[in-house]
Parts: structure tokens; C-alpha cells; sequence
């Protein structure tokens, strides 16, 4: 078991070295949400302690899975995840390995906006340490879904293009800067299908103390299982794709 995470390391240090500075991880993963969250913060009302969540799960789920995306489809493009599959380790480890590196780039990508919410707002967080494992736990459930997501895709050359027809209903749909209490109540069970808006809720429980439909117990154990799940559908999807 200890081996399979040594070298599931190996290969997120691997993606990390060569895809951590391509430009769609930098624009979409660190650039995109700064900015986002940015526009909020100069918009009239500013950014509230409400949005600031969501802001910080806009970030780790771009971050995160724009990292997948960029050297996944790399690899598939150039013929060397095939390489990878020769290799002696197990598609769980290969599973674990893409994600990991995601989940390095979500975090990193997070930082300037938290560092932002935590400057303009006169409020700390009111659950630190929870706030850091739910940071660390939607960030493994955005990875995980961002690498099962990307060998779904048949064509490495359409990837971003369903990463961003999935991405942005996501983003408006999950709670993340609107709040499901106000949408259309044709709308509210599609909110609550997403996986996005268990990270956001138990995010945002952490930083505010307060919720505003699924309770931080389920909210943070639903996110927990999303991650797991994914991950062992990526090694599934995975273990299909060998030739």
C-alpha cells in the first residue's frame, strides 16, 4: 500500500514539473478565479462574507481541475499515457497520481483569493481549522472529478470545450454566488444533484458558521464520498482505456 502512494507521488511530481506553467493551468486554474473573485470584491455590496466561500471553492475547483485537464490531455495528445499503462503500477496508483497533482495546483490556486477574502473582510473564519480540512477535502473532490472527467472524454482535443460546458452551470447552479434559497424551485434539485454544492456548503459553514440548506454533517461527508467515487471511476475509466 505504501508503495502504490510512492509512486503515485512520482507521477503527480512528474505532472507537476511539466504542466504546472502551461497556460491554461495558469489562466484557468490561478488567473480566472483571482479575477473573479476580484470583480465581487469592486462590485457594488463588495464581497460579503456569504460569497467568500464560494470564492474559495470557484478557485480549488478550477485550480483543480484545469491541472487534470492540461496534462491529461497532453499525455493522450503526445501518445505517452500510453507509456504510463506499461508501467508496473496499478490504475488506482495512476488514478491517485493525476490527482494528487491536481489537488496541489487547486490548493495553490486558492491561496491569493483566500489571502483576498481574509484582507477585505473584517471577519477571520469562524471555524479555522475546519475551514482547512474542508479546503483540503473539496480540493481531492474537485481532483478526482477533474481526472475521471478528463479520460471520459473520447477526443483529448474537446476536453477543455466539456470541461467548460460542466464548469460554468456548475458555478452558477452550485451556491456559489447565487444561494439555492432564492433560485426557481425547478432548479433547486439540479442544485442540490451537483457536487459543487456540498463543497461550497460545508466551505461555507467553516468560514461563517451558518449554512443555508444542506447541514455541515452531510454536507462534508457527501463531498468526502464524491472524491472516493471518483476516484475509482477514473481507475475504471482508466483500466477501459488500455490498448
Amino acid at each position: 500500500m505504501l508503495d502504490e502512494f510512492v509512486k503515485a507521488g512520482y507521477i503527480a511530481l512528474k505532472d507537476f514539473r511539466e504542466y504546472y506553467m502551461k497556460p491554461g493551468s495558469l489562466s484557468w486554474g490561478i488567473i480566472f478565479p483571482f479575477v473573479f473573485a476580484l470583480a465581487f470584491m469592486t462590485k457594488r455590496g463588495g464581497l460579503t462574507e456569504w460569497l467568500a466561500p464560494g470564492m474559495i471553492s470557484l478557485a480549488l475547483f478550477f485550480g483543480s481541475t484545469s491541472m487534470s485537464a492540461m496534462s491529461i490531455v497532453f499525455e493522450r495528445r503526445i501518445g505517452s499515457f500510453e507509456r504510463l499503462l506499461l508501467f508496473p503500477v496499478s490504475y488506482n496508483c495512476i488514478s491517485l497520481g493525476k490527482s494528487l497533482s491536481s489537488f496541489i495546483m487547486g490548493l495553490i490556486s486558492a491561496v491569493p483569493v483566500l489571502l483576498l477574502t481574509l484582507i477585505v473582510l473584517p471577519e477571520p473564519p469562524a471555524y479555522l481549522l475546519l475551514l482547512a480540512v474542508n479546503i483540503a477535502i473539496t480540493t481531492f473532490a474537485s481532483s478526482t472529478f477533474g481526472v475521471f472527467l478528463s479520460f471520459l472524454v473520447k477526443d483529448p482535443a474537446q476536453v477543455m470545450i466539456v470541461f467548460n460546458l460542466v464548469r460554468f452551470p456548475m458555478m452558477f447552479l452550485s451556491d456559489v454566488i447565487i444561494p439555492v434559497t432564492i433560485m426557481p424551485q425547478y432548479l433547486v434539485p439540479i442544485a442540490l444533484a451537483l457536487p459543487l454544492t456540498y463543497m461550497t456548503e460545508a466551505l461555507r459553514f467553516a468560514y461563517t458558521g451558518t449554512y443555508d440548506v444542506i447541514p455541515p454533517a452531510i454536507s462534508i461527508t457527501v463531498s468526502l464520498v464524491i472524491g472516493v467515487l471518483f476516484l475509482l471511476a477514473a481507475s475504471e475509466v482508466i483500466k477501459r482505456s488500455k490498448p
